[in-house]
């Protein structure tokens, strides 16, 4: 068995198919959506214990869940608080319901395919995304990460936590499966429990990092976040302090939970940093 399959194993360990719902839990489902004429589990992901795609006669609706006593169960109230804000950048969320000890959340489905970022075609649909979403502002009061305190941890100098301020929402997680590429070319974003408040340039600095595991170079990788126009707005300076913290960023999570992908997403982190300090 290779070590990516031996990953895909351990990390979809805990994901459940829609038949191994309780039967009271598929009949909560059923009474949002109306009655349910196919269940189709998703393999896809691994944050969710449950993915699914439930048709119904008024059309498909996706469904994701985790155990109600999980402790990152907190994921799932996230989206649902974001959902508002984000659509139509992301799938609007239809509802969330908890039954028989599990927390649920229903979203209009989009009929596509996870970004390649091999393909130019999805990078340029993810670069368009990603420019919207640079242009949202954080709602007040809503509870996010802060940029300051998530990647500052990392930093020697605490007067260099300030390059990451903004007010900007940040997505922050470019998993080509959290980019979902709709039948008509166009990028929505899934997944948000990592939403964070920050600088607008710091999306485009996670993305280069993903672009760098799927083979690109640095110098590549930088090119296509320069289409971001909130790429333009750091400095020469903010980009090598961001790319140090997130080299450490990445290193302690391979650390805590070491595996081919998180390995790989350290790797390209400090290629990453190893090009910004070459500048």
């Amino acid at each position: 068995m290779s070590e990516v399959t031996v990953d895909r194993v351990q990390m979809s360990a805990r994901r459940r198919s829609w038949e191994q719902l309780p039967p009271t839990t598929r009949a909560a489902v059923a009474a949002m959506t109306g009655p349910i004429l196919r269940a189709e589990s998703i393999i896809a992901g691994f944050s969710s214990h449950l993915a699914a795609v439930v048709d119904t006669a008024d059309g498909r609706t996706f469904v994701k869940g985790m155990r109600a006593d999980d402790p990152e169960v907190w994921t799932q109230r996230r989206e649902a608080t974001l959902g508002p804000y984000v659509t139509p950048i992301g799938p609007r969320v239809r509802w969330q319901i908890t039954s028989d000890g599990w927390d649920l959340l229903g979203f209009d489905f989009v009929a596509g395919h996870f970004a390649d970022y091999r393909t130019d075609a999805d990078l340029l649909a993810t670069v368009e995304t990603m420019t919207a979403l640079s242009r949202l502002r954080c709602p007040p009061g809503l509870e996010l990460k802060d940029a300051q305190k998530r990647w500052g941890i990392y930093l020697p100098d605490p007067g260099e936590r300030a390059v990451f301020a903004g007010d900007t929402l940040l997505h922050t997680d470019w998993n080509y499966s959290n980019v979902l590429i709709s039948e008509t070319g166009c990028a929505h974003l899934v997944d948000w429990p990592w939403a964070t408040r920050g600088a607008a340039w710091i999306d485009p600095g996670c993305w280069i990092v993903w672009l760098i595991l799927a083979g690109r170079q640095p110098g590549e990788a930088e090119r296509w976040a320069r289409r971001i126009p909130a790429w333009h707005t750091a400095t020469a300076h903010e980009l090598e302090v961001f790319a140090t913290a997130l080299a450490e960023e990445w290193t302690a999570t391979a650390r805590r939970n070491p595996n081919v992908w998180t390995r790989g997403l350290r790797d390209a982190a400090r290629q990453w940093l190893e090009y910004r300090l070459a500048q």
